[in-house]
């Protein structure tokens, strides 16, 4: 557990750097240079963000100089998002200035609310034959009614696949990946989830199909598996041309999931981590959990710390549980190496919400939480705190409250207080959060502006911090 707080960093400092990638060589097939110039022609972009994951970042200068030259806008180049590669990374695009975004790599197909976006996966190649021959032998008979999904790197091939397998089973429903939702209800047996859309006809609806899969083990993966947990899934991986039956114990998982709820409900206080800034309805989100948790009797702090680690969210002590409101597939973090749990906006809902109730279900998308969804639930009225039924709880064994109360006079929000801030007059909000947090014995570096006596630079120390030359030299 220390080693996830800190370390001396050795590891890092004496790894060798290797030389970088060289750049691909079908640079306009793979990216597909023409349907990108055409997006940003077509629209009339005059500055464009170009967003790499770090596996493609070699071929970036490349791709960049080639766009410029075909469409004559500027061409910025997006390299370290600020939450995950798979998000479009509109707080960056938008320092640059830029009108538009390209965004190349694997994507979680979240819809966003700025910018334009146009996806470009990467077309990675796919032995068609071998994948066709793994179906067969996961699925000898012909009738089995199965779904088929694929990685979004490989929906280029998806088409010839559907060719060789449809005229054998009957039953078989290729999913479509769509970078938009589609306009409109949706039609009855239809799903749209994750940017897939596929229409099922089996008469028990989904949980009578089987689920194939086409690409790597990942989170993609594991997303799909826990919201269809109803569906044996099985996969193929183009990088070893392998098939299997998925051994992954999905009910061992959603099992540790429903320990975090109960470590949420047990929770007091409740870190709210903001984990994207570009999908559509995430202020929303946030909105909901800080009016749930306090409607639930719990003190939450909205945090922005960008990538979440073992370090970062081991500074906040008070803090009993987080919730990360991220897109589907970053949602679900393995905190195990975490100081606190991590758990998401459904499962907040399931710990404070008395009106949802687990029905096998699991939702990854916090947007399906929002009021006007599909798996809204609404909040039931409050009661008086001395007519609440108490609960155990599983872990601690200690009584808790399970019902919404009204909280006491002394919780309830007051008027917002102003106060001067310095000698020019600026106004601040003080809020109990602030002062609790700044009266901590720890507050990290202090500046100490005009306090610090001025003195001429002398020379230092030569090498890196963990063996200096000097080090062990007594200095002057």
């Amino acid at each position: 557990m220390a080693t996830a707080f800190s370390s001396d960093g050795e590891a890092a400092l004496r790894r060798e750097l290797g030389p970088a990638a060289a750049p691909r060589g079908d640079l306009d097939g793979f990216y597909e240079m023409g349907r990108a110039a055409a997006f940003v022609r077509g629209g009339g972009f005059r500055k464009v963000a170009l967003q790499f994951p770090d596996e493609l970042l070699a071929d970036a200068a490349a791709v960049a100089a080639r766009m410029e030259a075909a469409t004559g806008a500027e061409m910025y180049v997006l390299g370290d998002t600020t939450y995950g590669s798979c998000c479009v990374d509109e707080v960056a695009a938008e320092h640059a200035g830029a009108e538009a975004v390209l965004h190349y790599g694997p994507a979680c197909l979240s819809p966003c609310g700025k910018l334009p976006v146009l996806h470009i996966f990467g077309q990675q190649p796919l032995d068609i034959g071998r994948c066709a021959e793994a179906f067969r032998e996961l699925y000898p008979n012909r009738q089995s009614r199965v779904v088929v999904l694929n990685d979004v790197v490989y929906a280029h091939a998806m088409g010839e696949l559907e060719q060789q397998l449809c005229p054998e089973y009957p039953n078989i429903v290729f999913s479509r990946v769509v970078c938009e939702d589609p306009p409109g209800p949706t039609p009855r047996g239809e799903v749209r989830q994750f940017g897939r859309q596929f229409l099922v006809e089996a008469p028990g609806g989904l949980q009578d199909c089987s689920m194939f899969y086409v690409g790597a083990e990942g989170l993609a993966l594991t997303s799909f598996m826990l919201t269809w947990n109803r569906c044996p899934f099985s996969s193929f991986d183009p990088a070893t041309s392998c098939g299997r039956h998925e051994t992954l114990n999905v009910n061992r998982a959603l099992m540790r999931r429903l320990y975090l709820v109960e470590r949420a409900r047990d929770a007091r206080v409740v870190g709210i981590l903001v984990g994207t800034l570009g999908v559509v309805g995430y202020l929303a989100v946030l909105q909901h959990l800080r009016e749930l948790l306090r409607r639930a009797g719990k003190r939450s702090y909205t945090l922005a710390v960008g990538k979440p680690n073992p370090a970062k969210l081991a500074n906040f002590l008070e803090v009993d549980v987080f919730v990360l409101v991220a897109c589907a597939q970053n949602s679900l973090l393995d905190s195990s190496d975490f100081y606190r749990p991590v758990v998401t906006p459904y499962e907040l809902e399931l710990a404070c919400n008395p009106a949802r109730e687990w029905t096998g279900n699991y939702l990854t998308n916090f947007r399906d939480l929002l009021p006007g969804a599909c798996a809204h639930v609404e909040l039931p009225p409050a009661i008086p705190a001395a007519e609440a039924v108490p609960d155990i709880s599983l872990i601690t064994g200690e009584l808790r409250a399970t019902q919404l109360c009204d909280p006491p006079a002394s919780q309830l929000p007051t008027s917002t207080t102003l106060a001067c801030r310095d000698q020019t007059w600026a106004l601040t909000e003080i809020s109990p959060a602030a002062s609790f947090l700044e009266s901590r014995s720890w507050r990290g570096l202090e500046q100490q502006l005009g306090q610090t006596p001025v003195s001429k630079a002398v020379p230092g120390r030569r090498g890196i911090a963990i063996a200096y030359e000097d080090e062990g030299r007594e200095q002057p």
